[in-house]
């Protein structure tokens, strides 16, 4: 049995897709390109690290890669049994497996990343990744940093993300800090995602 696991926004990178550019799949490139009314390719190939940083250019970017990247694969005889996704990855593994076409994919991540930026500009934040505590520490610097700042994913054992205003993650940062925390690590994302601070974007999405 053989399962894929796609990624959500924050594992961009610069020139991500220079490596791909001469593959049979990178036509998925194109059709994100003519669907999305966007220059993928460009953003694939030639976009800094700051621009990719933008919510709007991260989820696209990465759910056309992983399918791309699913596509190469697949071409060399090889099938998933089983999809799974996090967070942005969620939307890949539908449309890997069938659920979603490609085209409604790609439209879906599109409304996706602008209404999590509209509510992004709304109410600023960041987010960090928490390394070496159990999940009830984190939860607990949280606590004691008294502010608008929350758990947002439980990665794996060792590893909580936390999301919030400026200010709230790194209060928290600083206690998680003094209960132990290996290190914090800010991710380079541009907002508070899997937060009350997005709202705005589950409701517009929900339209969608």
């Amino acid at each position: 049995m053989l399962a894929f696991t796609f990624p959500g926004q924050g594992s961009q990178r610069p020139g991500m897709g220079k490596p791909w550019v001469d593959h049979e799949s990178w036509e998925l490139v194109t059709e994100a390109s003519e669907i999305a009314d966007r220059d993928v390719a460009d953003l694939l190939l030639n976009a800094d690290a700051e621009t990719l940083k933008d919510t709007r250019n991260a989820q696209l970017t990465t759910f056309v890669l992983s399918l791309m990247m699913l596509d190469a694969v697949e071409r060399l005889g090889f099938e998933p049994s089983l999809c799974a996704g996090h967070s942005l990855g969620e939307y890949t593994a539908l449309t890997a497996n069938g659920a979603l076409s490609f085209e409604d994919g790609v439209r879906l991540v599109v409304e996706r990343a602008a209404a999590m930026h509209e509510a992004g500009e709304m109410s600023p934040g960041v987010m960090s990744a928490v390394l070496g505590l159990d999940d009830d520490q984190v939860e607990t610097a949280c606590r004691r940093a008294d502010s608008d700042v929350w758990v947002a994913n439980f990665n794996a054992p060792g590893q909580v993300v936390i999301a919030g205003t400026a200010a709230g993650v790194q209060l928290a940062s600083e206690h998680a800090k003094e209960l132990g925390a290996k290190r914090v690590m800010a991710l380079p994302v541009s907002g508070a995602f899997h937060t009350p601070l997005m709202a705005p974007a589950r409701d517009r999405l929900r339209e969608a």
